[in-house]
Formats: structure tokens, C-alpha cells, sequence
């Protein structure tokens, strides 16, 4: 796992300092490329975990000089392709994924897309077409960025690398951050700046002579192809099983040792109890956080303790006190280069740590066992629609009414809200309104004149309603929201934070759930046999019954998160005070002072649930400060 970047322009100044950036995404290893003729260079920084050895180096050249690769990544049935190339005649000069990727290019072009399992973005400049390979994996676990602009053409794997190549780049979108502030992160391409896109999940391009020449998609999720649930639930449960206990074990494959994240819940404990398989003594991690949980939620740690008991693993704890994530926060938005208004993403950052500190350079998580299999309140919300959907519009529109009086101080009243606030919405645009967090007549009176009239029309769930305006309209509402979360929480929030938290501190994270075998065998499971009722993950749940506590399994369901409203009203309340403080507000020119103010105090009162809104409005401040009033902050 590592970190890229790469310049195609008339001038390739800066190439180096911009490389140095992503130091904390390699520590062990890097290097440069330029070729000043043809106008291309790329940077790679290192974090060895496959093949330790001078032969892994990045940037990657082919025997004969003409091709050259940088990548990040690991590409799971490396081995396989290796034994496969070398049958065909190839000379392998080492043993690492780099140089099989690289060698599967050289026989089979780009088409050698979709013969790759991993996690991956890479770049690829072929002389021999004057032309650069751009591409991501499948599920979009490791980022890209890029910046096409008149005359240059420039990616890398953080924004802070991209902006030291095109500073030019810092021309707020004003679009993305309504969309920050809808979900508290930002579906699609988009980023806070109108120049920096995302390359989408399962997405390539080829740049030629500085400009983008071609786009396409080279793999879509299953539900897009009509792929049919076809299985009975012995074959569901089996399978779920045998394909999670591959995907585990097929990413254990490393040169260094591998750890585990062990919050307690269920996806977490399934890897660890299939890692212990290979690894009886596989050093796990997890939370303890100081000072109590919000409302409603379970405190992790108990459970951890109980599974790490239950497989005979060792447990490693870090301990969380709110002061230090409190003072962490800005430092959190400066390394995620984008203002997700996300605390769980500290949690990463600290486990990681604590990993490496005990030499772990590889840790497993539980991410995406959810977005598979069902996890999510909001998949019990659209299952138990057909109890009320059946009511006219006036009628639900009523619900969505009454129930938005409802105390915000309380989990039940928000949750009641949350049902129903989109209630008298059809059909697709009431499934991307379960992923909002604060709605367009909410947030529109918060907004300056000036903001309102840059924003238009944008529309916060614009992406996600666009991917399912081409999905098949024969795909159940579940099956729709799955593959929402599959595509947009994943990609653009939950791997995005995974990534720059792990990496800040040299630590690669692998995703067994999102295995491309898992992935499409996920598709063929009825729904019934994910969501039954109001039990979600039935089947993974079921499957993992010979191997976890039952008490384990079905416990309650609790976010990897923090006690926000508390912070609030306590530890942030400083912070709160001077970033949104009317003077910056004023100066930034984005928000309404006055809108703002009240709206704390609706918070306060619990007239509004408005904590996550406000983490978004401070995060936005904070991450101006540093990316566009070029604050010295700390990056690494």
C-alpha cells in the first residue's frame, strides 16, 4: 500500500516536493520518474508489505524501458496470475504484485482490468502509445484524484500531493459542499474544489498529449447485470461462509505481519474468527473510549473482550479520552483532504497506530459487511415501508410532519424522523433521501446570498439518483439502496476515511467483504435471506453461528463513532465558539452568521438534532483554513 502521483504537462517542476507529501503513505521507499520530452512523470511512495526486496521499487519500468508503472494497491491472485504469465514465457525479475500487474498490462493491454482481485489505483505511462493508463478498483478502496486543466493533466492519491502540482486548483465547488453538508460527505465525483474530481470505483482513463482522451467503466456492481438470487438458504449459508473464509484468508497473503480491527460487532469478529485460521495468535485491536456513549448506543469494548476471549487472540485496547479527539480534529481534516463530518475516522487513526507501534504494518476490517448483506436502520426502514406506504401522499406527508415535532434530545424521536421525513417521496428519490442528514430546507437558510446563487439547482442526491436512473427498474428497493451503499457510502465515505486515517500512520487496511468473488456471490443471496424482518445480515449471521458467541452475533447494533451531541455542548463548545464565531463566518462569506448562531441554540434546546450539522460547518471552516488561507498545519 502506498502512495502515487503523477504530472502530465510541458513542465514537470515540482513533481518531487509534490511526491514527499505522501510520505506518511510510504515511509520505506521512493522514487521519481520524468521523461521531459514526452511532457509525463510519476512519483510512488512505499510502504512494503509484498516483496520486501530493491525488485518492488516504484516507479516499476518494463525490461525494455517503454513502459512504466506506479501503483497502490495489492492485487490478491497476484499469485495466481504470476504462475499463469509465467507458463506464457515471462521472466519474473522479482516476486512482488507490482511487477505482475505490470506484465499482465504487457500481455493483455487494458482488457487485464478485469482479471485483477485487489484493491487498487494505478497509473501507467506506455511510450510506445505516447499515452498514460489511469485506473481504480472495482469498489473504490484505494482513492485517486485528478485535475484536468488547459496544458497538464495531474493525479495522486491525496489532495494536499495534487495541489502542490496545480495550486491553481483551489476554486471552491460550491455544488460539493451542499453535499457535505446533506450526507456529511459527498456522493459522486465531486470534491470541494470544482477542479478535483474522484475517479469513480470500477473506473479508467487514457491521457494523451495532456487531456483526457477516453473515460469508460470497467466493472459494474452485479445488480446492474441483472445478476439473478438464485440460491436456496443451505446453499446461501454455506456459501456466505466458504467465500467470506477465502476472502479472509486470500488477503492474509503478506511479507509482514497481519492484525486485525475487533470492535465486537459481527463483520469484525467473522474475520477475525477465519484469520485465527492461518494465524492462531493474530494481534487484534480496538477502542476504548472515555467518557460514556451517546444515547441509544452499546459500548464495543465488552464485546470485543468477549470474542477475543472466545477465539483465543490477543487483544490490544487503546484508550480515548473526548479531549484528545476534540484536539485532534483539525488534524483529522487536514489528512483526510476532504471536510467528511465523520469522528469514527479517528478511531481508524488510533488503532492504526497502536498497530504499528507493535510492528503491524496490515490490518483486516470489517467494512462492508453492511452494505452486502444488510446492516443499516435504514434497510429496516425500507423493508418496513409496505406497512405504510400504502397510505395517500396527504397521509404521509402528515407522518413526515408529525413526526418531525417529535423531541430531538432523544434517539427514539430522531430515529421516528429520520423514518419519516421522506415519506411522501416516490419511489427512488425516497431511497437516496434515507442517506440525508439534513435536509435542502434546513440547510438553504444557513447559506449567504452568495452561496445560494453559486449552488443553483444542485441537488444533494443528484449522483445517486443519476446510478439509479440506469440500473434495470426490475431491481427490488433493497437491492437499489445495496448497491447505493456498495457505490457511493462506501467508496466516498467510509474507504475514503479508512485510507487517509490507516495511512497517516503507515498502515495498510484490507477489506475481506469487498472481495470481487464475495461481491458477486453476495448478489445471488435473496433478499429475504439477508434482510428477514427486522433482522438484518440474517445470513451472515446464521453462517457465523458455529464460530462466534451467539450474545456476539446478535447484539445490538452500535456505530464506530463518538459522543457527538455531548461534545457540543462540552469539549467543542471552544471550537465552536471561534470557528463559527460571527467574525469568521462574515470573512469566510459562505454562511449566514445569524442563521448559524440559531441554529446552535436549537441544538442546545433540542428543538433540533443539529450536531452532525454543525461538526460539518466546522469542518468545512477548518478545512479552508488549511487548503485555501494556506494555513501551516500539521499533514502528516
Amino acid at each position: 500500500m502506498c502512495g502515487i502521483i503523477g504530472l502530465s504537462a510541458r513542465n514537470l517542476d515540482g513533481l518531487a516536493a509534490a511526491n514527499d507529501l505522501l510520505a506518511h503513505r510510504g515511509p520505506d521507499d521512493f522514487g521519481v520518474f520524468t521523461d521531459h520530452a514526452a511532457g509525463v512523470g510519476l512519483g510512488h511512495r512505499r510502504l512494503s508489505i509484498v516483496d520486501l526486496s530493491p525488485s518492488g521499487h516504484q516507479p516499476m519500468l518494463s525490461v525494455d524501458g517503454r513502459v512504466v508503472l506506479v501503483y497502490n494497491g495489492e492485487i490478491y491472485n497476484y499469485r495466481e496470475l504470476h504462475a499463469e504469465l509465467e507458463k506464457r514465457g515471462v521472466i519474473f525479475r522479482g516476486c512482488s504484485d507490482t511487477e505482475v500487474l505490470l506484465n499482465l498490462y504487457l500481455a493483455e493491454g487494458e482488457g487485464m482490468l478485469s482479471r485483477l482481485n485487489g484493491i487498487f489505483a494505478f497509473a501507467l505511462w506506455d511510450s510506445r502509445k505516447q499515452a498514460l493508463l489511469v485506473a481504480r478498483d472495482a469498489l473504490g478502496v484505494k482513492p485517486l484524484y485528478y485535475v484536468a486543466l488547459d496544458g497538464h493533466f495531474a493525479f495522486a492519491s491525496e489532495i494536499k500531493a495534487l495541489l502542490k502540482l496545480v495550486p491553481e486548483a483551489r476554486e471552491l465547488d460550491i455544488a460539493s459542499l451542499h453535499r457535505y453538508l446533506s450526507l456529511l460527505w459527498c456522493p459522486g465525483a465531486g470534491t470541494p474544489l470544482k477542479a478535483v474530481r474522484k475517479l469513480a470505483p470500477g473506473e479508467a482513463m487514457w491521457v494523451r498529449a495532456w487531456k483526457i482522451e477516453r473515460r469508460w467503466t470497467w466493472y459494474q456492481l452485479p445488480a446492474f447485470r441483472g445478476a439473478s438470487a438464485d440460491l436456496d438458504e443451505k446453499s446461501a449459508l454455506a456459501g456466505t461462509a466458504s467465500h467470506l473464509r477465502q476472502a479472509v484468508q486470500r488477503q492474509m497473503v503478506a511479507d509482514v505481519p497481519v492484525g486485525a480491527f475487533l470492535s465486537g460487532g459481527l463483520d469484525s469478529s467473522a474475520i477475525v474468527a477465519f484469520a485465527r485460521e492461518i494465524n492462531p495468535e493474530i494481534y487484534c485491536f480496538t477502542i476504548e473510549s472515555v467518557g460514556g456513549q451517546e444515547a441509544g448506543e452499546t459500548d464495543d469494548l465488552p464485546y470485543a473482550r468477549r470474542v477475543a476471549s472466545h477465539l483465543g487472540v490477543p487483544l490490544e485496547v487503546v484508550r480515548i479520552e473526548a479531549a484528545r479527539m476534540v484536539n485532534d480534529l483539525e488534524w483529522m481534516v487536514a489528512q483526510m483532504d476532504e471536510p467528511l463530518a465523520d469522528p469514527a475516522s479517528l478511531n481508524v487513526f488510533y488503532i492504526s497506530q497502536l498497530a504499528r507501534q507493535h510492528g503491524i504494518k496490515v490490518l483486516l476490517s470489517g467494512a462492508g459487511g453492511d452494505d452486502l448483506f444488510t446492516g443499516y436502520r435504514r434497510h429496516r426502514a425500507v423493508q418496513a415501508e409496505r406497512y405504510w406506504n400504502w397510505l395517500p401522499r396527504l397521509a404521509r406527508t402528515g407522518l413526515g410532519c408529525l413526526t418531525g415535532r417529535l423531541d430531538q434530545r432523544s434517539a427514539i424521536g430522531r430515529r421516528l424522523r429520520k423514518l419519516f421525513n421522506g415519506a411522501a417521496l416516490e419511489g427512488d428519490a425516497r431511497l437516496v433521501n434515507y442517506f440525508i442528514w439534513a435536509g435542502r430546507d434546513d440547510l438553504l437558510p444557513l447559506y449567504t446570498p452568495g452561496f445560494r446563487a453559486a449552488m443553483s439547482d444542485a441537488a444533494a442526491g443528484a449522483p445517486m439518483l443519476e446510478f439509479l436512473a440506469e440500473m434495470p427498474s426490475s431491481v427490488e428497493p433493497l437491492d437499489r439502496m445495496l448497491a447505493l451503499e456498495q457505490r457511493f457510502f462506501l467508496a466516498d465515505h467510509n474507504l475514503i476515511y479508512t485510507d487517509k486515517m490507516s495511512m497517516a500512520a503507515g498502515v495498510e487496511v484490507r477489506v475481506p467483504f469487498l472481495d470481487m468473488d464475495l461481491v458477486e456471490f453476495a448478489q445471488r443471496i435473496p433478499l429475504r435471506f439477508k434482510q428477514r424482518g427486522q433482522e438484518g445480515k440474517w445470513v451472515l449471521k446464521k453462517a457465523m453461528e458455529p464460530y462466534l458467541p451467539k450474545e456476539v452475533i446478535y447484539r445490538p447494533k452500535t456505530g464506530f463513532g463518538a459522543p457527538l451531541r455531548r461534545w457540543m455542548r462540552f469539549e467543542l463548545r471552544e471550537l465552536l465558539g471561534d470557528l463559527l464565531s460571527v467574525e469568521s463566518l462574515k470573512r469566510r462569506g459562505l454562511f449566514e452568521p445569524a442563521a448559524v448562531q440559531r441554529l446552535i441554540t436549537a441544538n442546545d434546546s433540542g428543538k433540533a438534532d443539529a450536531s452532525y450539522t454543525l461538526l460539518s460547518l466546522l469542518c468545512i471552516e477548518i478545512w479552508c483554513r488549511i487548503y485555501l488561507d494556506r494555513n501551516e498545519k500539521r499533514t502528516t
